[in-house]
Formats: structure tokens, C-alpha cells, sequence
């Protein structure tokens, strides 16, 4: 995958791990927010990974 699609799955799973991090929270569904709280995390790793590709040229 090349730097748009890896941070355009980034942003993808910053807003679906949000949203869910907010619906946990408001249902108090403890279990819920963690997982909203992994997903905006992967997607943090996604947006590093295309910034990283970019940088190189998608050479990795």
C-alpha cells in the first residue's frame, strides 16, 4: 500500500475508534471505549507508516 491509502485507512480508524470511544462512554460500556481507544491507536501507527513511506518514496 503507498502513503495515501495507508493514512487514508489511518484516518478511517481514528474516526470509527472515536466514535466508538464516545458511544462506550455514554453507555457505560468500559469495554467499548478501550476498543475505540485500540483503533484510534492503530490509526495513529497507519499515519505513521504513510508519513514513514512518503519520506522514503514508498521504497518499504
Amino acid at each position: 500500500m503507498g502513503e495515501f491509502t495507508d493514512k487514508l485507512n489511518a484516518a478511517g480508524n481514528k474516526i470509527s475508534g472515536k466514535a466508538k470511544e464516545l458511544y462506550g462512554d455514554a453507555t457505560d460500556n468500559p469495554e467499548l471505549e478501550a476498543e475505540g481507544d485500540a483503533q484510534q491507536l492503530k490509526g495513529t501507527g497507519q499515519d505513521v507508516k504513510g508519513s514513514v513511506k512518503g519520506a522514503l518514496g514508498d521504497k518499504i
